[in-house]
């Protein structure tokens, strides 16, 4: 098997060591990738900051024929990226799966091309006039996830780049393999060292986030490590765009029609099998349609195939990681004493079984604020469901965590969502549907869930730093 190289100023570099990536629906090797040392990551950060001196200075209309060109390469590849995705995140290639995430990478892009930062006056008159201007800030350092790593380094990389910075990624050690293929494609258009990326353990992270030649940090992931990240780059006073953790909460109104909410509340909580940061991970039901709806969903949840990512016909693959499965079966073992289980729950056990990190699809009832299925954020194909009577009472229900990423209202009556969606505590919320994200509304959380936002304009001025000139 041939190991994958990091990308270091437009070259394949190999390394001493590699590493295997494990497939989660075998457990056998994906592929090999490379191991990064610390040297790996000085030549990375050198070389981004070589190819920022001119890449700055570059027009803005110049960088978008990149992106565009990006987004070209990437469709010119895409069934070649999305059966790697598959094999080395475990996502299903069809339905919400590897091929949407590409198509969502070349969406992302082209719409990102097309944004603009002009000089904007402030003031022109007798006294003065006054520009402000929009500069690069330098080098970006990009951590990413295991759940979406083409998107979410598409959302971390296009408009760094686009606003002139230079960028050095670091993909997580359980799914660098797709990104390795990615920078590498984006090389094919880019000038050498504008997009790096290196692959390490989890001691490399530090080393950026401290990094005095590092000037924004960029990162998904959890709330306990982004808070890490934050603790270390203060030293050097980096810029931050922080997306982190969410235990996104649903509340369904009793006028909804059970049957009609199903599908939409599946999704909205078991997408990429409920790895996904703005998934619904806690629903909240009134008290007169508790039993439809939970019905229902249970029933919708029921035809959903569940195998490996490679086999066409399956929508839900398994848990992308060991360590992920550990903490859900932990928390579902928890939550079944407490609960009633309407659907799955059985934690597999791995002794002598088949391979593979499946976990049933799993929905437990009649659970409450203060179970750690409730409390804590799953990030796996469970679903905790909690009977209200009081509307007030849901929203502080719903309220009442650490988290604030996203949030979701169902109901007939849209100027009553629209009242209780003000009233939840969260960086987005949707009403009747949950999650569906796109590249012109500006994203992130609010309380433990983040720092700053993503997409769009907002998003893309938050790799810049602003310069007024006085005249």
């Amino acid at each position: 098997m041939e190991p994958f190289r990091l990308i270091i100023y437009g070259k394949k570099v190999p390394t001493k060591q590699c590493f295997e990536v494990l497939n989660p629906a075998t457990e056998k090797p994906a592929g090999l990738a490379p191991l990064a040392e610390a040297s790996h990551l000085e030549d990375a950060i050198r070389a981004a900051k070589v190819a920022h001196r001119t890449w700055k200075d570059e027009t803005e209309r110049k960088r978008q024929t990149a992106c565009r060109k990006i987004a070209e390469r990437i469709e010119a590849h895409a069934e070649e990226l999305a059966q790697l995705l598959t094999t080395e995140q475990g996502k299903p290639l069809g339905g919400l799966g590897s091929r949407w995430e590409i198509g969502g990478a070349i969406a992302w892009t082209q719409y990102t091309a097309s944004l603009s930062m002009p000089m904007k006056v402030l003031q022109d008159n007798n006294e003065a006039r006054v520009e402000l201007y929009r500069k690069p800030i330098g080098v970006v350092g990009s951590i990413t996830p295991w759940n979406f790593p083409v998107l979410i380094a598409i959302w971390h990389i296009i408009p760094a780049i686009l606003a002139g910075n230079t960028v050095v990624i670091k993909p997580s050690p359980y799914t660098p393999l797709t990104t390795l293929r990615l920078v590498e494609l984006m090389n094919e258009v880019l000038p050498r060292g504008v997009v790096n990326c290196i692959v390490g353990d989890d001691d490399l992270g530090p080393l950026m986030t401290g990094h005095q030649d590092i000037g924004k940090i960029v990162f998904t992931g959890s709330s306990a490590t982004g808070k890490k990240i934050y603790a270390n780059a203060a030293e050097t006073m980096k810029r931050m765009t922080l997306e982190l953790g969410g235990n996104d909460a649903g509340i369904v109104l009793p006028d909804v029609d059970p049957k009609q909410i199903a599908e939409g509340l599946f999704w909205g909580a078991f997408i990429n099998g409920g790895q996904t940061c703005a998934a619904l991970k806690r629903l909240y039901v009134h008290e007169d349609v508790y039993e439809d709806v939970s019905e229902e969903l249970v029933k919708f949840a029921r035809k959903m195939p569940v195998g490996p990512g490679t086999d066409e016909s399956v929508l839900v693959g398994p848990v992308q990681n060991l360590r992920q499965f550990e903490i859900v079966s932990d928390l579902v073992s928890d939550a079944k004493p407490r609960g009633r289980v309407l659907l799955g729950g059985d934690v597999p056990n791995r002794e002598g079984k088949k391979k593979g990190y499946f976990f049933p699809l799993t929905i437990i009832a009649d659970l409450e604020n203060g179970d750690r299925l409730v409390d804590e954020e799953q990030f796996g194909p469970v679903l905790p469901i909690i009977r209200y009577r009081d509307i007030e009472d849901a929203i502080e229900k719903a309220n009442d965590n650490p988290n604030g990423l996203g949030g979701s209202v169902w109901s007939r009556d849209i100027t009553e969502a629209r009242r209780i969606a003000s009233k939840m505590e969260c960086g987005s919320v949707w009403i009747n549907k949950h999650g569906m994200i796109q590249p012109n509304a500006p994203f992130g959380g609010v309380k433990q869930s983040g720092l700053g936002v993503e997409f769009g304009e907002e998003g893309l001025a938050e790799y810049t730093d602003i310069q007024v000139v006085f005249s």
